[in-house]
């Protein structure tokens, strides 16, 4: 999946990408894809829709 790499400042895949789950407003769950760029390693991350 696609994410913002802001030290690039361009969209590009994901390497290593793991699904995380992260904590939103009124005590729900929000999933998240967290991996690092494969051009400069920067961490990336992109957030998904809510958990059911």
């Amino acid at each position: 999946m696609e994410g913002y790499c802001v030290r690039c400042k361009e969209k590009k895949e994901i390497a290593n990408e793991k699904e995380v789950s992260m904590n939103a407003k009124g005590g729900k769950q929000r999933k998240a894809l967290t991996g690092n760029c494969p051009t400069c390693e920067t961490k990336m991350f992109r957030i998904l829709g809510a958990a059911k």
